[in-house]
């Protein structure tokens, strides 16, 4: 059995927190991280995060190919047609052009407080085990998940799992998603938000992974500060994520004491979205310009 207590801890000469709060346990979860291997937003930042509540006990590094890539591309197409892929593809290019390195280097400083603020020490300095992989549904995978025994997983990467993989974990496999849900479901949830006319759901949802996309039980919803007309669609669905972290650690914490109970969602809408285009991007810094949204 796991308990927790309030404590005082000194990592060398500096006091660290386990998610705000040294968290004492007979036996700290044992977690698995997922992620892809070019997204350091999750595979540095959200490693440091996990050893400092947990102890991370895998590291599943997903290295995708053209063809996944290409498969990607062609479920896009099918799902919106051709010309709004068209959309899609001219925003990707116009956010390279107008934001992709004011936000790399934005991405980067956030990376260096991260990695100062979970600096590892004591036991959550331990190497987890690490799998290359190009896809996380391989019997490969799930048998080194299996030999890790781990009791909680977080999925940060863009492809689905299945539920021979997400079933593993004790206590579950967990989403932190960049939007609110059920209402932003999928792909850039936060950008969608802006670009219909809703910034109060702008934020992070924590849950858990099921059969479906984004449908499955949620724990919290969490929103961050952010500006609306100044900062990009990738600036503030990552601060969303970033700033909620600790506050995330602790519910799951709670889940997996048995002390957190998922939030009853059923009054609200549902609806599953893509990835940007360019003319609902124009339409959202169109109404930022008349009418700023900035959450203090």
């Amino acid at each position: 059995m796991r308990f927790a207590v309030a404590a005082t801890a000194r990592c060398g000469n500096r006091p660290f927190a386990w998610a705000g709060i040294v968290r004492l346990m007979s036996e700290p979860l044992r977690t698995v991280l997922v992620c892809h291997a070019d997204a350091p937003v999750v595979r540095e930042g959200m490693a440091g995060w996990m050893r400092s509540w947990s102890r991370l006990v895998g590291l599943l590094v997903l290295e995708e190919k053209g063809e996944r890539r290409l498969k990607r591309v062609r479920r896009e197409v099918k799902r919106t047609g051709l010309l709004r892929f068209l959309d899609v593809a001219a925003f990707r290019l116009h956010y390279r052009l107008r934001y992709a390195a004011a936000d790399a280097a934005w991405t980067r400083r956030r990376l260096d407080d991260m990695a100062a603020k979970y600096a590892p020490c004591g036991a959550a300095a331990e190497t987890p085990s690490e799998l290359v992989a190009r896809s996380p549904n391989t019997k490969a995978v799930r048998e080194w998940l299996a030999g890790l025994r781990p009791d909680v997983m977080i999925a940060g990467c863009k492809q689905i799992l299945g539920e021979r993989t997400f079933s593993i974990p004790t206590h579950g496999t967990f989403v932190l998603h960049p939007g609110i849900c059920p209402d932003y479901r999928n792909a850039h949830g936060g950008f969608w938000a802006l670009a219909n006319g809703d910034p109060q759901n702008v934020g992070m949802t924590l849950l858990k992974i099921d059969r479906g996309v984004d449908t499955g039980p949620i724990y919290r919803h969490f929103r961050q500060p952010f500006d609306s007309l100044a900062e990009s669609h990738l600036r503030i669905q990552r601060r969303q994520t970033l700033d909620s972290l600790d506050e995330a650690a602790e519910v799951i914490q709670a889940v997996a004491r048995g002390e957190a109970d998922p939030v009853d969602v059923s009054d609200r809408p549902s609806a599953e979205y893509g990835q940007p285009w360019l003319t609902a991007y124009r339409r959202w810094k169109r109404d930022a310009k008349r009418r700023p949204f900035v959450r203090r």
